[in-house]
This record gives structure tokens, sequence and C-alpha cells, in this order.
């Protein structure tokens, strides 16, 4: 079934997009607010996460449990996060419930109480995270290696530093989220069964007379020291390898995208039949394309013993820098079968079409219907994948691993 993508902008900056579509019974929505870590200031690291946190803990007529009770009386299925850009705030429940779960949220965005008297409850959640990590190396790694790779400050966490959540305070909290949760380039996506006329209308006033207090300062960029090793005591060594690639505006992401979906994504992919099945050499090994607004970047992933894992990492990177040379039709057409399915499942998903709306105007200024979408892959070939790989060949590494000892590096 065919939908049409419809947008509204706001004059306060804000933009509204909506795919409606009567055959679900569900709706699902994703905001999208400039208030990522990347706007921590240097002195305040994990600030973002803090805020997003103490948001949650009552807003508008309704305290800390009356928020939480009214959104599960709704039957919303929700989450909250920050990333490096974005706050990301997201809910999906029965279309009819989609009005007051939006009307709560935009009391939490708006209108958030960041109670003085919970700071410390709040402030223990995000320490809890923040320590998780290190019960998870290979997160710990792959954090490490963001760090490393991308220019200050797009390479941050959003856990912040534990120091520095010990002595935040709820002015800390009240500053970011007055300079930075504004009205100017949030995005407001939506998909599943709704009237647009009538979203139109719930939007403009919920959110319509929301207006910027305060233009956010510009952040100072701290120096980031290159770690190569992550001394861990364990018999494990997790590896992390990076290397450059185009974002997902440009016009050849697509050709991008496929490579390293040849390159990882299945049984049948290059890494996990070269590294694992062939060699034995791992337990787990994986890459994915992660595309900023302005960057990208591939990141691979090893996990092995301590024992394998100099080859583990000379084998991995061989097959990273071999891309290079191509990729076969055969190795496509896997690829493709995987993708279209893939796409199948995101039309039948309104909080994966919702991801995807927010995503695209956010990177695009426009959202791709899914048909274009399908074109998209119909079109990409070998030859247009290794054309793209002959002027883009992986380069610019960072290479970064975690366990007893320091490996060799390859390049």
């Amino acid at each position: 079934m065919t939908t049409s993508i419809k947008t509204l902008e706001l004059p306060n900056g804000m933009v509204l997009v909506g795919e409606p579509d009567t055959s679900f019974e569900s709706a699902a929505f994703h905001l999208l607010v400039p208030a990522g870590c990347v706007n921590d200031p240097v002195d305040q690291a994990g600030i973002a996460s803090l805020t997003c946190e103490m948001m949650m803990r009552g807003a508008g007529t309704r305290d800390s449990r009356a928020l939480v009770n009214d959104l599960e009386n709704l039957g919303i299925d929700r989450s909250e996060s920050v990333g490096v850009s974005q706050a990301v705030f997201t809910g999906c429940g029965i279309a009819a419930n989609l009005p007051a779960a939006l009307g709560i949220y935009a009391d939490i965005v708006r209108r958030p109480h960041l109670p003085a008297e919970q700071l410390d409850a709040g402030r223990a959640v995000c320490l809890q995270e923040l320590r998780g990590l290190e019960d998870e190396p290979s997160q710990k790694l792959m954090l490490e290696l963001r760090r490393q790779h991308y220019p200050p400050p797009w390479g941050r966490s959003s856990h912040g530093d534990a120091a520095v959540l010990e002595q935040a305070t709820i002015e800390h909290v009240q500053g970011f989220h007055q300079s930075h949760y504004q009205p100017q380039d949030a995005v407001l996506a939506l998909a599943g069964s709704f009237d647009w006329a009538e979203l139109c209308d719930t939007v403009e006033q919920l959110f319509g007379d929301w207006q910027s207090k305060s233009q956010p300062s510009d952040v100072e960029v701290e120096e980031i020291p290159a770690v190569s090793h992550v001394p861990d005591d364990t018999n494990q060594c997790h590896i992390g390898i990076a290397f450059d690639s185009i974002p997902y505006r440009e016009p050849d992401y697509f050709q991008a995208w496929a490579a390293v979906g040849v390159l990882s994504g299945g049984m049948s992919s290059r890494l996990f039949t070269e590294v694992r099945e062939r060699r034995g050499l791992c337990y787990t090994v994986s890459a994915s394309l992660q595309s900023q607004r302005d960057r990208a970047a591939v990141f691979a992933y090893a996990g092995t013993t301590a024992e394998r894992a100099q080859e583990t990492l000379d084998v991995t990177f061989a097959e990273l820098t071999k891309l290079g040379e191509g990729v076969t039709q055969q190795e496509l057409d896997r690829l493709k079968a995987r993708i279209k399915s893939s796409l199948i499942m995101q039309q039948e998903s309104t909080s994966s079409r919702s991801a995807s709306l927010a995503r695209d105007w956010r990177h695009l200024g426009r959202a791709r219907p899914v048909e274009e979408l399908a074109q998209i892959v119909d079109e990409i070939t070998a030859d247009s994948i290794n054309s793209y790989l002959r002027e883009h060949p992986p380069s610019g590494f960072t290479i970064v691993t975690l366990g007893p000892e320091p490996l060799k590096s390859p390049v």
C-alpha cells in the first residue's frame, strides 16, 4: 500500500513529519531534540544524560509517580535516550491514545519539574549505567574506539564521567535544559493510524507556542589523548577497528552501506565466514556503518581469547582492507534479499517507520517513502559498489584493543 508522507514546519523551527496509514491500529512517534552529549560543557560530562533522566521525574501537572502511571495506563511502549547530537523520546501504542501521549511528552520536554529532592536518585541511575560498562568490556571498548576515531567532541559518550556526575547540581541540570531543550531543529515524526489534519491541530496546540529561551553557548573542545590499548585483567581480548566512510546525506551512502553489508550481515558475510567459521578465531565478529549528520565511520568488533587475539586482529584487518578490491554479484544477491526483508518488516512496524522518518528529516531535510528506498536498493549493482570502493577504499584506520596485553598494530 502506497502511503503519503506529510510535513508541517512550525514557525518556531520545529518540524512535524507524518505518514498516516489506517491499515494499522497503532501509532508511533519519534521526537528528536538537539540536546545530545555533544553539548555537554567540558567540565560537565554526562549532564545531558542526567538532565534526560531528571525530566522523567515529573512534568506539567504530574509528579514523578503520576507521570509513569499515566503513560502505563495509556499502554505506551516508550524509551528515552541521549545520543551524540540528539535527545530521543519514543512511544508506541494504540492509535486512539496518541494525542494524550503527545500531551505528556510535550510537558516532559517543555515543563519538566527537575525536582532537586530527586537529584541523588537520578544521579544514582546515571552512575549505575556508567559503572555497568565495567561489566560490558565490548561496549567499553567500542566507546573508546568512537572517542578516538571521531574528532572532539563528536566521539563523546553520553555516559559522561563519574567524578563529574558526583558533583553535578540541580542548577547544572536546569541550565542544560534551559539552553538546549528548544524547538529549533526539533523533529517529531509519526507513523500509523491517525488523521493528519487532527494531528497538526494537536501538535500546534502542544508545541506551537514553544519558544527558544536562550541560545546554546559554544562548547569548548577538549583535547583527548589517544589510547590504543585498554589494559584489562582477563583471558579475553576485545578488538575494535574503525575507518572513515560517508554520511547518510551523501548520494553514495547506500553504496557504502551495501559494501559493509557484504562484509558483515548474516552467516554468509565475509567476516563471519573468514574470521569465525573457517579459522575459528573468535566467538563474535561484526561491522556496521554508523552515520552522524556530517561524518560517518565503519566500526568493526571482534571478541576472542588472549591467545588468538593477534591473529584475529590481523585477519580481521586484512578482510577490511580487502573490501577495497570489490564485491561479487553473488554476495550482492544475498545482501539484497536481506535488505528487502528488512524493508518489508519496516513497513509493518510503526515504531521502525517513525524512526526512519525522523532520521531522514534529521539528515536530509525530507523523508523518503519506502518505495523510494526500495528503488535505491534495486538500483545498487556490484559495479556501482565497486566503483564507490575504488574511489573510497577503507583507510584512515583507528585500532583499539582491550585485554591483558597490547597487540601489534597491522597499520
